[in-house]
């Protein structure tokens, strides 16, 4: 399997226990992921150890087959004297230079091309940042938040790009919506906090995608499995 997490423990430095003992889960197929719970359960910490932003742990995990691994979050800022057509331009990948102009559509952003990252909403800003990761080349991204300050229909709209033009990539989608985690996502880690000691429970979303419908019915009953885990 591309992704396997095997007996992850961790513990912040000072702390008096364990954040993670024993955590083990895998990724089998390419497609939209989701780490959901709720804050300081550890999240962000397990997708930084997955993408190497944090080597203090024991355990394994193992990436075999997969390239670049980054870790995008909405609280990251592009040059503010920069267009940001300018800054893309010179950032990204040569081999995905030919998309920009689609996703820049598809992500709302054809007004903002001309203008100063540092004058743009923090909507508009965390888009293009996302921008920015997805033209990277990179076998799986972990998008944490990075959607934080878009409207909910905006948010569905480039979910579904996303999923339909990268379709071969791996992401892990961190969010605290968990209608949208039940929808857009397929397999889901629920984390749960109970006596300081953290749990996790996995969970099959729906993974909707462009021209699909889903069922009332299932969706509630994955909301449900999703709040009963956590």
């Amino acid at each position: 399997m591309p992704l396997i997490c095997e007996n992850i423990g961790f513990a912040y430095p000072g702390a008096g226990s364990r954040l993670f003992s024993g955590l083990s889960f895998h990724l089998a197929r390419p497609g939209f992921h989701a780490f959901f719970g709720p804050s300081g359960v550890g999240k962000t910490t397990l997708a930084k150890i997955i993408t190497g932003d944090i080597a203090e742990f024991s355990g394994t995990v193992s990436t075999s087959g997969l390239t670049t691994l980054l870790y995008s979050c909405n609280m990251e800022r592009l040059p503010g004297w920069s267009s940001v057509d300018r800054h893309l331009g010179r950032v990204i990948s040569p081999s995905m230079r030919s998309r920009k102009d689609e996703l820049i559509e598809a992500f709302g952003l054809s007004d903002c091309v001309g203008s100063r990252f540092g004058k743009l909403s923090m909507g508009q800003q965390n888009r293009v940042n996302l921008v920015r990761y997805l033209l990277q080349d990179c076998g799986l991204l972990v998008m944490d938040e990075s959607l934080a300050s878009v409207d909910e229909s905006t948010r569905e709209k480039i979910i579904l790009s996303i999923k339909e033009m990268f379709a071969q990539r791996y992401f892990i989608y961190i969010s605290h919506n968990v209608l949208e985690v039940a929808r857009f996502c397929d397999d889901i880690l629920v984390f749960g906090n109970d006596n300081k000691t953290v749990h996790t429970t996995r969970v099959k979303g729906q993974n909707l995608r462009q021209g699909h419908t889903l069922s009332r019915s299932q969706l509630d009953a994955t909301l449900l499995e999703i709040m009963n885990a956590a």
